[in-house]
């Protein structure tokens, strides 16, 4: 990654400073995200399938600190409700901010005789210098105890979802910890410039099958461009293969990625985005030590080209999001994404394995029946078999175990709704979601594992959905919560989760109640 800076300190000089948009509103897609009702407008033509958001940029169209806000006569009451633990402001020049980063929940499975818990403690740390700098940093550690369905996916995917590694606590717990932090610049109101670890999301849905949230942060470099109706996003970030053992040091291989996003909004009701993205090892018994590759750290080049001029093996995928508001606030998105495919044998419908790609498809509003924080999403996605996977296994469309795109991987059929209420700080949510998915064995490659090779797949003709070994989960859940402090989603909760997952060989019913108090500023997936 530090190949890269030098060609990215060019560009940091090549106009004036002038206004900044320097911090990043990190809550995308939790429970409280408060303003997506405002930025989906279509008068407003916001890119909202960039995440996370720039704050200046959210503030332009709604205030956030003031959507909460309780009017408090002491500085201590002000704090607790409204404000950072921490909020020193020398002037308009400086601002430095503290935040106590917790989880703490106790949970109950019908199906366990012991008591899930989480106990999460950490610090997040913010900084602007001159309206053009902004520094965050954050850590936490944390024991965990999941005595429920949870502890099945961990034990699959050998990591905690969506947090990296972990080593074992006690009989049956988990102890790991994991730290975020970014450095972003904004020489002017066209360029803003993001250098470290965290997280990115493409798309308008709850699940992204191009890039989502859902995989352990990693190291990236980003750049983002506004120019007109225009967001030109290029990225470029370092992720880990556990699986494979880098031969040159005692880590976990490396491999690279680099993205292309382009959000066009084109009219007040419809936004065109391209996506393209490509990924390569550090390290491969083929070609040998690679490090980063820069033919791809041209910021407009199509990556297909040059990954098929090269002569190299790499992984290149291609997608597109859509996004149709009608009615300021009614809102349809699409999203498609194509690893690999002929057409001739789509059109033949041949069940040809190589066929890859997914597709997303949904719905969502605000203010439903014109009754106010009254909103509703529903959606579906659908991932053809070995799609996101590749020949070579260091190729493939993961990071730390887990897929960039949607948790199932691949092979799967899946929708989701939410039904979601508020009034003031009291929030009420709704979900559901159904998905078959077909799962592989140890001997066999139905393409549902994106880590396989796909050169052991099982058959080439005849690959549907759900082949092999069909599993079905269904996952209803309810949560009541209170918004103690919206500075960083501080709120207390109860919810209950009932899930049920079957296939031929076995059935798993299970209630889960939970419990707790907690600062809500990230997404970690466990509803697959």
């Amino acid at each position: 990654m530090i190949k890269i800076v030098p060609f990215c300190l060019a560009l940091l000089f090549i106009t004036n400073l002038t206004k900044a948009q320097v911090s990043i509103y990190r809550h995308t897609n939790t429970q409280f995200n408060h303003v997506d009702r405002y930025l989906y407008r279509s008068e407003n033509r916001y890119h909202t399938s960039v995440k996370p958001y720039i704050y200046q940029q959210v503030d332009t169209i709604i205030n956030i600190d003031s959507l909460y806000a309780f009017q408090f006569d002491k500085p201590i009451w002000k704090h607790l409700f409204n404000t950072s633990l921490i909020d020193f402001r020398k002037s308009k020049n400086f601002t430095f901010t503290i935040d106590p980063l917790f989880d703490f929940q106790i949970g109950k499975s019908r199906e366990f005789a012991n008591k899930s818990s989480i106990n999460m403690r950490g610090l997040l740390a913010t900084a602007t210098i001159n309206k053009k700098f902004s520094i965050t940093t954050s850590f936490c550690e944390n024991q965990v105890f999941f005595n429920d369905y949870r502890d099945s996916l961990v034990q699959t995917l050998r990591t905690i979802p969506g947090q990296g590694r972990f080593k074992k606590f006690k009989e049956t717990g988990y102890d790991y910890g994991f730290a975020e932090g970014y450095l972003s610049y904004n020489p002017n109101n066209v360029f803003n410039i993001q250098f470290g670890t965290g997280k990115h999301f493409f798309g308008d849905g709850y699940r992204s099958l191009i890039l989502s949230d859902n995989s352990f942060s990693y190291p990236f470099l980003k750049i983002t461009t506004d120019i007109w109706k225009i967001k030109y996003v290029n990225l470029w970030a370092q992720f880990q293969d556990s699986n494979v053992a880098d031969p040159n040091s005692t880590g976990y291989n490396k491999k690279w990625g680099a993205f292309h996003y382009l959000d066009w909004t084109v009219t007040k009701w419809f936004t065109f985005s391209f996506f393209e993205a490509v990924i390569w090892p550090s390290n491969d018994t083929t070609v040998g030590y690679r490090g980063f590759d820069f033919y791809y750290a041209n910021p407009v080049v199509f990556y297909r080209p040059v990954e098929f001029n090269r002569g190299s093996p790499d992984n290149s995928l291609m997608g597109l999001n859509l996004k149709f508001t009608f009615f300021k606030n009614y809102v349809f998105y699409a999203q498609f994404m194509f690893d690999e495919f002929k057409l001739n044998e789509i059109l033949n419908r041949t069940g040809w394995w190589a066929n890859k790609y997914a597709i997303q498809g949904g719905f969502k509003t605000f203010d439903l029946l014109k009754i106010k924080h009254l909103d509703i999403q529903t959606e579906v996605n659908f991932v053809r078999p070995f799609t996101y996977s590749h020949k070579n296994g260091l190729y493939n469309y993961g990071n730390l175990n887990q897929p960039l795109a949607h948790p199932l991987g691949a092979n799967f059929i899946e929708s989701i709704s939410f039904l979601k209420y508020s009034y003031k700080r009291f929030f009420v949510e709704a979900r559901f979601s159904y998905a078959i998915h077909g799962s592989d064995t140890a001997n066999s490659n139905f393409g549902n594992d994106i880590y396989k090779t796909y050169a052991t797949r099982t058959k080439d003709y005849g690959n549907t959905i759900g082949q092999h070994n069909k599993i079905k989960v269904a996952l209803g859940s309810i949560m009541l919560s209170y918004l103690v402090n919206p500075a960083t989603n501080m709120n207390v909760f109860f919810q209950y989760v009932i899930r049920k997952e079957n296939s031929a060989l076995y059935t798993k019913n299970e209630g889960l109640f939970m419990l707790g108090f907690r600062t809500a500023l990230n997404n970690f997936y466990y509803d697959f």
